[in-house]
């Protein structure tokens, strides 16, 4: 892998010779190094520097500049930039659903990615649309208190059963996983959710009203539900598992053993950019088992890589593994334009 890497970055030196600047500059490049500006969040950036960015840097002699913000600020400014410097950007599902439609990012050739085929079929979704992979992944599961429940839950369809009347907390609209909430609701109706636009789910989650106490957008507000006795049973991410059980030791997580929703971030090229052969080899890094391996361990990144292997300690509530095979994708080119219809339809039956 390290000498796959190695090889593509000489290439490309020699290819974009030519291009290259004559004079260091002060954001730490060295004479005749290119950079590849890199939008992401802000989020453990120090780790990132040291786990991710650093060792491609050295791979490929070039410089990796961050823009990082929030997604919708990211996304709008690149989006309203012709001039954008930004080569590559990292982007939840949703937010890169929007720069699909609007024609922002690089239709990729796949030849220049070898390590896609070594990801999920979950992960490659956004690839059969013609863009770029998914590099992590996290999920969708039922976390309960058996006790307070009186039974063991083993599918999605038991959060319609009525001993869970004024038991139940589910995740608002709005959040990372409202979405999975309605897809799950039309699943519960056996619909595919496509061929009526959520009909048949806004019906069963009317008949599922009479179990939600509230819904919730934040890990936090479960955590406080759970610890109040408020609540009995929640859907929740994995990534909102470990603030929970802080909270209420006694609770379980569990994902039922057909299926679950992911949600992925997502990794496009800039239609615009300047580097495109650095960002496919940035793209191809993000996805390598090599890497993956470490971003697991260092920033519980759920990898999407099907040769990375964690243990059972290392992987204890992330979306790997057999969970990761299982899980379905969310179309947001699907969901995106019926967001304003369905907030309207979920006021009125959930929150009514």
């Amino acid at each position: 892998m390290r000498k796959l890497m190695i090889s593509l970055c000489a290439l490309a030196m020699i290819a974009a010779v030519s291009g290259c600047s004559s004079k260091p500059e002060g954001d730490g490049k060295t004479e005749g190094q290119r950079t590849l500006t890199v939008s992401t969040w802000g989020l453990s950036e120090d780790v990132l520097v040291e786990d991710v960015y650093g060792p491609f840097e050295e791979l490929c002699n070039c410089k990796v500049i961050l823009e990082t913000d929030t997604t919708a600020n990211r996304y709008t400014k690149l989006s309203t930039n012709p001039d954008s410097t930004v080569d590559v950007i990292e982007l939840s599902q949703a937010a890169a659903a929007n720069g699909y439609v609007a024609d922002l990012f690089e239709k990729i050739d796949t030849t220049q990615i070898p390590n896609l085929d070594n990801i999920i079929e979950g992960a490659k979704s956004t690839v059969a649309q013609g863009y770029g992979p998914a590099y992590t992944l996290n999920s969708i599961g039922i976390i309960y208190d058996k006790e307070a429940v009186g039974f063991e839950i083993t599918s999605w369809a038991d959060l319609w059963k009525p001993e869970l009347a004024g038991k139940l907390s589910i995740p608002e609209l709005s959040t990372t996983f409202g979405p999975a909430m309605v897809y799950l609701a039309s699943d519960y109706k056996g619909v595919d959710i496509t061929t009526d636009d959520g009909a048949a789910a806004f019906e069963a989650l009317n008949e599922l009203k009479p179990n939600i106490v509230r819904t919730y957008s934040k890990s936090s507000d479960l955590a406080n539900m759970f610890a109040a006795g408020e609540i009995a049973v929640a859907v929740v991410g994995d990534f909102g598992v470990p603030v929970i059980k802080n909270a209420a030791p006694n609770v379980e997580f569990v994902v039922p053993a057909d299926y679950t929703y992911a949600n992925f971030n997502t990794i496009d090229i800039n239609k615009n950019s300047k580097n495109k052969d650095l960002a496919y080899m940035y793209i191809n890094w993000r996805i390598s088992q090599e890497l993956q391996s470490v971003t697991a361990v260092t920033l519980n990144e759920g990898p999407v890589n099907k040769n990375v292997e964690l243990t059972p300690e290392q992987s204890a509530n992330m979306t790997y593994g057999d969970v990761a095979e299982r899980a379905k994708s969310i179309d947001y080119s699907f969901v995106n334009p019926l967001m304003a219809q369905w907030t309207d339809q979920w006021n009125r039956t959930i929150n009514n």
